[in-house]
């Protein structure tokens, strides 16, 4: 059920189209029917399969109409007033607000988001939650694809009910005498998020530093105050995953207190006869669980866990199995119905997926045959008996890492591109101190904290991180993160067909994911043959590299590191070539302002130098303009002050000016405005081609209409939605051909004639002054 539940809100998801929302309500109204009154097993199976992929379909419109989330059309600096939902720390001296948007003024915005993520940089009095605070904040749309086919991150911000993502200027300001609803819900996740606030600071009060910053995340999920180097020694030893509440921490947490409780019962034979010990135990270890949850934040991992910690907790109270296939089932039915959207995201699958192969790797060891008692062991000195206990729980230890390291792997491989080789090392060095140490003081702390006696188990808990933080930067600088690249499109659905058939049957029929196993290493091992040269060129324009085999030339000497980033692992990029600054002829006292022409010579300058540009790397103007002649003699000018557009346009083979007041060369040249950016997304031309007039271009976002991406076509001037493209872009390449740098159509009767510029402002967004 799950499998075709998930199956169906995949697909609609995934659908580049709004598909009709009557279609999946439709077909479960026909399918059903013949589902119940079919005799034939085969045929019942299919048609049962359909209906509940129809249900997921259905469910994901569900929840995309329940979202509903107004996203920001285009960056924008404007004065935000609203109600602080919740905070926390981003940082040493840094708070992230999550803010009500209830007004915005200079300028007000036609079409103002719900709720945005605002970061407070300058120092001041932290807020609690439910205040009314107002600032001068700038605010960008959630970011697209990085690439084309890398992961959409304004899809996770929609369904998160996130419009804007940004930062106050300066330290916000509380407004007196606001309105704040003030009903029971609001006030009761106040009180929550409060709470949760409150602990989050202690912990970082008592244990100050990334250990003390490390145990707050185990306990709150703020995971913004670590640093980012133990954030990446974790990641690249493989031990990322204790940091988020996931199913780890709630299975510790609820173990150790159902166990202890038990064991506590168990000290009095007379309560442990009389009571269902077992039962109490498990209702006190839910209660423990809910109680985490609830000061967690209600992170999507956090979810995830209780819910399926939930299940197995009450399968105990009903005198079910715990451990079962048919329990996570289930927590991934709950998980599916009521967020759908989960499907997709990679902490979902590969959550699921180390707990299906756990369990099924449980229950086919429960399953193994026992024809003979097993003799015992020929020594019984303490010494060896202790050595033997010390050698089995290494040994599971072993074991449940390398599975769930086996079954994540492809999902890494998918999501991140890229592997950490060393990760069972530093869980099987890492595990017993989380176990032993790290989980039971932090248990015991949240049950003392309101006594006032918490101290020294966060101590502890703090000391003992600091133990996994060492062992994570050791392993890390083994060096064992190999970067492999994006992957072929059919790795990840053959290698999820795979597992599911080796995981979830139980006859000998499972084997049949075998050849689908197979047929994604191949495809793994074999990898996405990229063209020979491409030119990538990030969503807004800033960020322009060249790259072949032997290494990547950018604009930038400091590329942004969450796009650049990436860009090295899923095009596993060589060296960067640094870009040369030029020191021209060019006045420093030239006009300032945007709206204010250049003189003449200026641009006669300008169109030299561009002209002279080299092809090791690119030859840049400070805070004007770079240019680059690639290998196949393309000229590419990026074009950082918008007045410098007209003279790239002149003499370029392709530009790229976000901040030009216009959208198309006259000279014929292809361009790359910022409004054609916002519709596009990232690109990616392959230039290798470029010899024989022809390039080839994919776009992130092109052809993308959903209600995550629609607010890419919103032109806030004009107050309506645009679709339209430059033809060079959104023909297919074999449609068009470049001569010397310029489009001419290929289509007969096609109007091939230069197009004037047009004026009509910052497209691309309202400028930083408001205007």
């Amino acid at each position: 059920m799950p499998v075709a539940i998930g199956f169906g809100s995949a697909v609609w998801f995934l659908s580049p189209v709004e598909p009709s929302a009557w279609v999946p309500f439709l077909a479960l109204a026909v399918l059903a029917p013949l589902a119940l009154i079919t005799r034939d097993g085969r045929a019942r199976v299919f048609l049962t399969f359909a209906c509940l992929g129809f249900c997921g379909m259905a469910l994901a419109e569900i929840e995309t109409w329940r979202q509903s989330t107004v996203i920001l059309d285009s960056p924008v600096t404007t004065d935000v007033m609203g109600v602080v939902e919740r905070s926390e720390a981003a940082g040493p001296g840094r708070l992230r607000y999550i803010v009500a948007v209830r007004q915005t003024a200079n300028p007000i915005l036609r079409r103002p988001p719900v709720r945005v993520s605002l970061l407070a940089r300058a120092r001041h009095e932290p807020f609690e939650n439910g205040a009314a605070i107002s600032g001068r904040a700038r605010l960008s749309p959630p970011s697209g694809p990085a690439l084309p086919g890398l992961h959409d991150f304004a899809f996770s911000a929609y369904f998160d009910g996130i419009g804007a993502v940004g930062y106050f200027y300066s330290a916000p300001q509380r407004n007196a005498g606001s309105d704040v609803a003030t009903g029971w819900p609001q006030l009761a996740l106040r009180w929550l998020f409060d709470l949760r606030r409150q602990i989050g600071n202690r912990i970082r009060e008592i244990a100050p530093g990334d250990a003390g910053a490390f145990a707050a995340a185990i306990v709150t999920d703020e995971r913004r105050a670590i640093s980012e180097d133990t954030v990446e020694a974790l990641r690249v030893s493989g031990l990322a995953h204790i940091v988020a509440i996931s199913g780890l921490n709630m299975a510790l947490a609820a173990g150790i207190f159902f166990v202890g409780l038990r064991s506590v019962f168990a000290l009095f034979p007379g309560v442990a006869q009389a009571l269902p010990i077992k039962k109490i135990a498990a209702g006190g270890a839910l209660a423990m669980v809910t109680a985490y949850y609830l000061v967690s934040g209600f992170g999507v991992s956090a979810q995830r866990a209780y819910i399926m910690m939930a299940v197995i907790l009450v399968a105990v109270l009903l005198d079910r199995p715990s451990i079962s296939l048919r329990n996570v089932a289930l927590s991934a039915l709950i998980i599916l119905i009521w967020t759908p959207s989960e499907i997709l995201g990679p902490s979902f699958q590969m959550s699921f997926a180390a707990t299906v192969a756990l369990v099924a790797g449980y229950a086919a060891w429960s399953r193994r045959p026992q024809t003979e008692e097993r003799e015992r062991f020929p020594i019984g000195h303490p010494v060896v008996t202790c050595a033997a206990v010390g050698w089995r729980f290494i040994a599971g230890i072993i074991v449940t890492s390398l599975i769930g390291s086996l079954a994540t792997t492809m999902f890494s491989v998918e999501h991140f591109h890229r592997v950490a080789t060393y990760g069972l090392a530093a869980n099987l060095a890492a595990m017993p101190i989380i176990s032993f140490l790290v989980m039971p003081s932090g248990l015991a702390a949240m049950l003392l904290m309101p006594f006032g006696l918490e101290a020294p188990f966060i101590g502890i808990m703090a000391w003992s991180l600091e133990w996994v933080i060492l062992i994570a930067k050791h392993v890390a600088g083994w060096g064992g993160d190999i970067v492999v690249g994006e992957q072929h499109p059919w790795f990840l659905p053959l290698g999820v067909c795979g597992f599911l058939l080796l995981t979830l049957l139980r006859t000998r029929l499972r084997y049949s994911g075998l050849p689908f196993l197979f047929t994604a290493a191949v495809l793994f091992w074999m990898g996405v043959q990229h063209a020979q040269s491409s030119l990538l060129i990030a969503e807004d324009g800033n960020l322009v590299a060249y790259r072949d085999a032997g290494r990547v030339a950018a604009n930038r000497k400091r590329p942004s590191e969450f796009v650049y980033g990436q860009w090295t692992y899923a095009r596993q990029l060589p060296a960067l070539a640094m870009p040369e600054m030029l020191e021209s002829e060019i006045p420093e006292n030239l006009p300032a302002s945007s709206a204010e022409r250049l003189p003449e010579p200026v641009l006669v300058e300008a169109k030299r130098l561009m002209k002279k540009a080299g092809s090791v790397g690119f030859s840049c103007q400070l805070k004007a303009w770079c240019a680059f002649i690639s290998p196949e003699g393309v000229l590419i000018v990026v074009v950082d002050d918008g007045r410098y557009a007209g003279a790239a346009c002149d003499v370029a083979g392709l530009v790229i000016a976000p901040r030009a007041r216009f959208h198309s060369c006259r000279s014929g040249a292809p361009m790359l405005s910022g409004a054609s950016l916002r519709k596009t997304g990232s690109i990616e031309i392959d230039l290798s081609a470029a010899a024989a007039g022809k390039w080839g271009v994919t776009t992130a976002m092109a052809g993308a209409v959903r209600p995550w991406s629609i607010h890419r076509q919103y032109d806030w001037r004009r107050n309506l939605y645009d679709s339209h493209l430059p033809e060079w872009v959104s023909k297919p390449k074999s449609s068009a051909r470049l001569e010397d740098g310029f489009v001419v159509s290929d289509q007969a009767g096609m109007d091939n004639r230069s197009h004037a510029p047009t004026d009509l402002g910052n497209y691309s967004g309202i400028s930083d002054n408001g205007e």
